[in-house]
């Protein structure tokens, strides 16, 4: 096997997100992990690595490289919104408001407020939950 360098280790990440633009999660998550045992601190690769795990439902590493990215980056307001959402899709959904609310209140984008429950639609009835 070739040497791998830096570069190649750059392509490598541009190549997985390419991958999982096309839907090939798992080939994503071959590319990105000579990446990240080369560069474990680099945080946008374990990201996409991580979304890569939620896309081929393998939702335990999801978490915990969702979990790693919120170490290093606690506000990291999509980070927050995707752990929420492998939470849920976990069946752990108390789990899962904590970080949609997170998203929320560092992103008031309208998808991270409709997953925390702060949309103004009425769906809350007025309980302030």
């Amino acid at each position: 096997m070739p040497e791998r360098s830096p570069e190649t280790h750059v392509i490598d990440y541009r190549a997985a997100e390419q991958l999982l633009a096309a839907r090939d999660a798992r080939g994503a998550i071959r590319l990105l992990d000579s990446v990240i045992t080369a560069h474990p601190e680099n945080t946008a690769a374990r990201l996409l690595r991580a979304r890569a795990f939620f896309l081929s439902a393998q939702l335990r590493p999801a978490e915990l490289e969702f979990q790693i990215v919120l170490e290093r980056e606690p506000d990291n307001a999509f980070a927050h919104f995707a752990l929420g959402r492998t939470l849920e899709r976990a069946s752990r959904p108390d789990e899962a408001l904590r970080h949609f609310r997170l998203a929320a209140a560092l992103e008031p984008r309208p998808e991270f407020l409709a997953a925390a429950r702060f949309a103004s639609n009425g769906e809350n009835g007025g309980s302030g939950v």
